[in-house]
Protein backbone atom coordinates (compact mmCIF):
# COMPACT_ATOMS: atom_id res chain seq x y z
CA UNK A 1 0.00 0.00 0.00
CA UNK A 2 1.11 3.54 -0.53
CA UNK A 3 1.42 4.73 2.82
CA UNK A 4 1.99 8.18 2.19
CA UNK A 5 -1.00 8.93 -0.13
CA UNK A 6 -3.11 6.94 2.36
CA UNK A 7 -1.86 9.20 5.33
CA UNK A 8 -1.73 12.49 3.16
CA UNK A 9 -5.64 11.34 2.31
CA UNK A 10 -6.97 10.19 6.16
CA UNK A 11 -5.18 13.57 7.20
CA UNK A 12 -6.66 15.32 5.02
CA UNK A 13 -10.18 14.16 5.06
CA UNK A 14 -10.52 13.77 8.53
CA UNK A 15 -8.97 17.16 10.30
CA UNK A 16 -10.67 19.39 7.40
CA UNK A 17 -13.23 21.70 8.18
CA UNK A 18 -16.47 19.38 8.14
CA UNK A 19 -19.97 18.90 10.01
CA UNK A 20 -18.15 16.66 12.86
CA UNK A 21 -15.42 19.06 13.11
CA UNK A 22 -17.58 22.21 13.38
CA UNK A 23 -20.41 20.37 15.51
CA UNK A 24 -17.20 19.43 17.89
CA UNK A 25 -16.22 22.66 18.10
CA UNK A 26 -19.56 23.90 19.17
CA UNK A 27 -20.39 21.24 21.36
CA UNK A 28 -16.86 22.39 23.49
CA UNK A 29 -17.95 25.91 22.93
CA UNK A 30 -20.94 25.29 24.49
CA UNK A 31 -20.18 22.60 26.61
CA UNK A 32 -16.64 22.65 26.92
CA UNK A 33 -13.89 20.09 26.49
CA UNK A 34 -14.95 17.12 29.09
CA UNK A 35 -18.70 17.00 28.38
CA UNK A 36 -17.45 16.99 24.23
CA UNK A 37 -15.47 14.20 24.46
CA UNK A 38 -18.55 12.21 24.23
CA UNK A 39 -19.04 13.25 21.15
CA UNK A 40 -15.53 12.75 20.07
CA UNK A 41 -15.19 8.93 21.19
CA UNK A 42 -19.15 8.56 19.48
CA UNK A 43 -17.27 9.78 16.17
CA UNK A 44 -14.49 7.68 16.46
CA UNK A 45 -16.60 4.74 17.19
CA UNK A 46 -19.34 5.59 14.39
CA UNK A 47 -15.98 5.81 11.83
CA UNK A 48 -14.92 2.53 13.30
CA UNK A 49 -18.16 1.01 12.17
CA UNK A 50 -18.56 2.89 9.19
CA UNK A 51 -15.26 1.45 8.08
CA UNK A 52 -15.92 -1.93 8.87
CA UNK A 53 -18.80 -2.22 7.08
CA UNK A 54 -17.18 -0.48 4.45
CA UNK A 55 -14.30 -3.50 4.31
CA UNK A 56 -17.16 -6.31 4.58
CA UNK A 57 -19.84 -4.68 2.18
CA UNK A 58 -17.34 -2.62 -0.20
CA UNK A 59 -18.34 -4.69 -3.31
CA UNK A 60 -21.81 -4.11 -2.31
CA UNK A 61 -21.48 -0.75 -1.16
CA UNK A 62 -19.80 0.41 -4.82
CA UNK A 63 -22.84 -1.51 -6.59
CA UNK A 64 -25.57 0.04 -4.51
CA UNK A 65 -23.99 3.71 -4.06
CA UNK A 66 -25.80 5.10 -6.94
CA UNK A 67 -29.32 4.25 -5.69
CA UNK A 68 -28.81 5.54 -1.78
CA UNK A 69 -26.62 8.28 -2.50
CA UNK A 70 -29.55 10.65 -3.39
CA UNK A 71 -31.15 9.66 0.01
CA UNK A 72 -28.16 9.63 1.83
CA UNK A 73 -27.38 13.42 0.28
CA UNK A 74 -30.85 14.44 1.02
CA UNK A 75 -31.10 13.42 4.35
CA UNK A 76 -27.35 14.22 5.35
CA UNK A 77 -27.90 17.93 3.66
CA UNK A 78 -31.02 18.61 5.96
CA UNK A 79 -29.65 17.47 9.11
CA UNK A 80 -26.78 20.10 8.27
CA UNK A 81 -29.36 22.48 7.73
CA UNK A 82 -31.17 22.35 10.63
CA UNK A 83 -27.94 22.20 12.57
CA UNK A 84 -27.08 25.40 11.06
CA UNK A 85 -30.56 26.91 11.94
CA UNK A 86 -30.11 25.51 15.54
CA UNK A 87 -26.63 27.12 15.64
CA UNK A 88 -28.13 30.75 14.79
CA UNK A 89 -30.87 30.62 16.83
CA UNK A 90 -28.54 29.47 19.96
CA UNK A 91 -28.04 32.76 21.96
CA UNK A 92 -26.06 30.97 24.72
CA UNK A 93 -29.24 30.47 26.98
CA UNK A 94 -31.11 27.14 25.95
CA UNK A 95 -33.97 26.15 28.05
CA UNK A 96 -32.45 23.65 30.56
CA UNK A 97 -34.50 20.78 29.65
CA UNK A 98 -33.26 20.43 25.60
CA UNK A 99 -29.51 21.22 26.87
CA UNK A 100 -29.47 18.34 28.96
CA UNK A 101 -30.72 16.31 26.41
CA UNK A 102 -28.26 17.15 24.05
CA UNK A 103 -25.58 16.63 26.52
CA UNK A 104 -26.89 13.36 27.53
CA UNK A 105 -27.00 12.16 23.98
CA UNK A 106 -23.63 13.94 22.66
CA UNK A 107 -22.36 10.03 22.22
CA UNK A 108 -25.34 9.08 20.41
CA UNK A 109 -25.00 12.09 18.07
CA UNK A 110 -21.06 11.79 17.25
CA UNK A 111 -21.63 8.13 16.48
CA UNK A 112 -25.21 8.17 14.05
CA UNK A 113 -24.19 11.70 12.33
CA UNK A 114 -21.51 9.14 10.53
CA UNK A 115 -24.44 6.84 8.70
CA UNK A 116 -26.32 10.47 7.67
CA UNK A 117 -22.98 12.17 6.61
CA UNK A 118 -22.25 11.31 2.39
CA UNK A 119 -19.22 12.92 2.97
CA UNK A 120 -18.14 10.42 5.57
CA UNK A 121 -19.75 7.29 3.55
CA UNK A 122 -18.05 8.77 0.66
CA UNK A 123 -14.78 8.63 2.74
CA UNK A 124 -15.08 5.26 3.88
CA UNK A 125 -15.82 3.71 0.60
CA UNK A 126 -13.40 5.43 -0.95
CA UNK A 127 -10.38 4.88 1.19
CA UNK A 128 -11.42 0.77 1.81
CA UNK A 129 -11.79 0.81 -2.48
CA UNK A 130 -8.25 2.61 -3.13
CA UNK A 131 -5.64 2.21 -0.20
CA UNK A 132 -7.19 -1.67 2.00
CA UNK A 133 -8.76 -3.47 -0.63
CA UNK A 134 -6.45 -3.65 -3.53
CA UNK A 135 -3.57 -4.71 -0.87
CA UNK A 136 -5.45 -6.76 1.83
CA UNK A 137 -7.84 -9.33 1.99
CA UNK A 138 -7.85 -9.96 5.51
CA UNK A 139 -10.68 -9.43 8.23
CA UNK A 140 -7.85 -8.63 10.55
CA UNK A 141 -6.08 -6.05 8.66
CA UNK A 142 -9.62 -4.69 7.86
CA UNK A 143 -10.22 -4.88 11.86
CA UNK A 144 -6.94 -2.79 12.35
CA UNK A 145 -7.42 -0.29 9.99
CA UNK A 146 -10.92 0.58 10.70
CA UNK A 147 -9.39 1.03 14.69
CA UNK A 148 -6.96 2.91 12.85
CA UNK A 149 -9.50 5.34 11.25
CA UNK A 150 -11.43 5.51 14.19
CA UNK A 151 -8.74 6.57 16.55
CA UNK A 152 -8.12 9.53 13.59
CA UNK A 153 -11.82 10.45 13.75
CA UNK A 154 -11.49 11.09 17.53
CA UNK A 155 -7.75 12.99 17.23
CA UNK A 156 -9.63 15.09 14.62
CA UNK A 157 -13.00 15.75 16.08
CA UNK A 158 -11.06 16.00 19.87
CA UNK A 159 -8.57 18.85 18.16
CA UNK A 160 -11.74 20.90 17.08
CA UNK A 161 -12.97 20.36 20.68
CA UNK A 162 -9.91 21.63 21.97
CA UNK A 163 -9.96 24.76 19.89
CA UNK A 164 -13.39 25.88 20.89
CA UNK A 165 -12.77 25.15 24.20
CA UNK A 166 -9.14 27.21 23.87
CA UNK A 167 -10.70 30.17 22.59
CA UNK A 168 -14.53 29.79 24.47
CA UNK A 169 -14.27 33.37 26.30
CA UNK A 170 -13.67 35.14 22.55
CA UNK A 171 -16.31 32.59 21.43
CA UNK A 172 -18.76 33.93 23.90
CA UNK A 173 -18.18 37.64 23.77
CA UNK A 174 -18.54 37.05 20.18
CA UNK A 175 -21.15 34.27 20.20
CA UNK A 176 -23.60 35.57 17.40
CA UNK A 177 -20.86 36.37 15.38
CA UNK A 178 -19.35 32.96 15.70
CA UNK A 179 -22.77 31.31 15.32
CA UNK A 180 -23.24 32.79 12.02
CA UNK A 181 -19.79 31.59 10.54
CA UNK A 182 -20.68 28.16 12.31
CA UNK A 183 -23.67 27.97 10.62
CA UNK A 184 -22.44 29.29 7.18
CA UNK A 185 -19.60 26.19 7.27
CA UNK A 186 -22.37 23.74 8.19
CA UNK A 187 -24.26 25.16 4.70
CA UNK A 188 -21.45 25.13 3.37
CA UNK A 189 -20.28 21.24 4.31
CA UNK A 190 -23.86 20.86 2.91
CA UNK A 191 -23.83 22.79 -0.45
CA UNK A 192 -20.44 20.93 -0.92
CA UNK A 193 -21.60 17.47 -0.57
CA UNK A 194 -24.63 18.38 -3.18
CA UNK A 195 -21.82 19.73 -5.36
CA UNK A 196 -19.92 16.67 -5.35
Amino acid sequence: MPLLPFLLFVLISSFTPGPNNFMAMSFATKYGLKKTLKFCIGVGLGFFTLISLCSIFNHLLLKIMPSIKTPLTILGVSYMLYLAFKTIKDNGTDDKKNDSNEKKNLFVIGFLVQFINPKGILYGVTVVSSFIHPYYNSYIIYFIYALFLGFVGIVSSCSWSLFGTIFQKLLDKYRSLFNIIMALLLVYSAISIIIH
